[in-house]
């Protein structure tokens, strides 16, 4: 064999590690110097921004929160208010909102009722309102006597006689309570009973506030 035939194989190993070397080096400045992308705003994809501190603050008789994140759309509804004038959650547009879905049947209902008078007593404004749905086919009158029972006839009364709420959010039973943002999204959601008077209750209130 020459020595020719022999050096050939060795001659190009210096060529294939020097288009190895430069390949390297073109990924090592990319990813060293090019722009990295960002997610796009919440606001440019349609999306409304989440409130990560609403799961921080959900302990005590608020732990069993379930936080949305980002808040999530609402299946439009409909009820009626005291003067059985036909209403929707967009009438509350620009004010936080406290939808608490509930019954005269409901015992459970009837337990937390007195806690969300106090809670609408002692936050109630133009920010923020307590909005007990009653549920009950009975009607307003039958609902505005439970309101009165339970010491809680500081509420507003707002009935859905065909329990159209309840369809709309996918409620598994009562009483059921959603958190709505300002732009009337749902922040956040429990099943059954709670001290929505309590200290924590009113700290996620202010979180959503803001």
């Amino acid at each position: 064999m020459s020595t020719s035939n022999m050096t050939k194989p060795f001659a190009t190993v210096p060529l294939v590690l020097v288009i190895l070397l430069i390949a390297a080096g073109l990924y090592w400045f990319n990813g060293s110097t090019g722009k990295v992308e960002s997610p796009a705003p919440a606001a440019a994809t349609g999306e409304t921004a989440g409130t990560p501190g609403l799961k921080a603050l959900a302990t005590g008789p608020l732990a069993a929160l379930l936080v949305h994140e980002p808040a999530k759309e609402i299946p439009p509804f409909t009820f009626r208010n005291a003067e059985g004038k036909e209403i929707s959650l967009a009438d509350f547009k620009g004010r936080t909102v406290l939808l608490n879905l509930w019954a005269t049947w409901c015992a459970p209902c009837r337990k937390e009722m007195p806690d969300l008078a106090k809670l609408q007593k002692e936050m109630g404004g133009p920010g923020f309102e307590v909005v007990a749905l009653s549920l009950d086919r009975k009607g307003a009158e039958a609902s505005s006597a439970f309101l009165k029972e339970t010491g809680a006839d500081n509420l507003a009364l707002y009935t859905d006689q065909e329990s159209k709420a309840l369809a709309a959010v996918n409620a598994l039973g009562l009483p059921a309570t959603l958190l709505v943002t300002k732009d009337g999204k749902e922040a956040a959601r429990l099943l059954g009973p709670a001290d929505w008077s309590s200290d924590e209750a009113k700290a996620i209130i202010r979180e959503l506030m803001k």
